[in-house]
């Protein structure tokens, strides 16, 4: 089985998907990282250069390549995967995969995304925690549509890696 993890940037994604990989001797893929080896630049030139409608494109060609190719797989998904492009769809059809939305609150996202703006070109602009705050309210709630309809969710707040990990453990094995 292939679990996908999705939500906002900051939920923990990645940090959860590499727990859970360790825990379970499983593989571990982060979608990001596997669209910038695949066109050979990062995230932030292939917008520069491409425009956000090849990225998504893209986007979801490697994501359907990915659950197609592998099994026994942690994914963790960009942040805006979900809703673009039917990737929800692509998702939900594979028999083989479960989703798992990981929720944070917007006080929590501002919190962590605040002290790692400048590693992140999305939100790097944003120099106050109200500014941010906004920026990730609107981004939330347009997205918590598609986030919603993973199999499962979990709330992060208050709770360690270790802790979300044997949480989402508890849930699919």
């Amino acid at each position: 089985m292939n679990i996908v993890l999705m939500g906002y940037m900051g939920s923990g994604k990645s940090l959860i998907g590499k727990k859970l990989a360790i825990e379970k001797k499983l593989d571990y893929l982060d979608l990001d990282d596997y669209i910038e080896n695949q066109e050979k630049k990062s995230i932030k030139n292939i917008f520069k250069d491409r425009g956000e409608i090849y990225f998504r494109k893209k986007e979801s060609f490697y994501l359907s390549e990915v659950l197609s190719g592998h099994s026994d797989t942690i994914i963790s998904l960009g942040g805006g995967t979900p809703c673009f492009a039917g990737n929800l769809e692509i998702i939900k059809e594979k028999e083989n995969t479960r989703s798992v939305y990981l929720h944070a609150s917007l006080e929590e996202l501002t919190k962590r995304l605040f002290k790692e703006r400048a590693k992140r070109p999305l939100i790097a602009h944003l120099n106050t925690e109200d500014a941010l705050k906004d920026f990730i309210r609107k981004h939330v709630f347009e997205r918590s549509f598609y986030y919603n309809q993973a199999d499962y969710k979990i709330t992060t707040d208050l709770k360690n890696a270790d802790q979300i990990t044997e949480e989402i453990i508890s849930l699919l094995f």
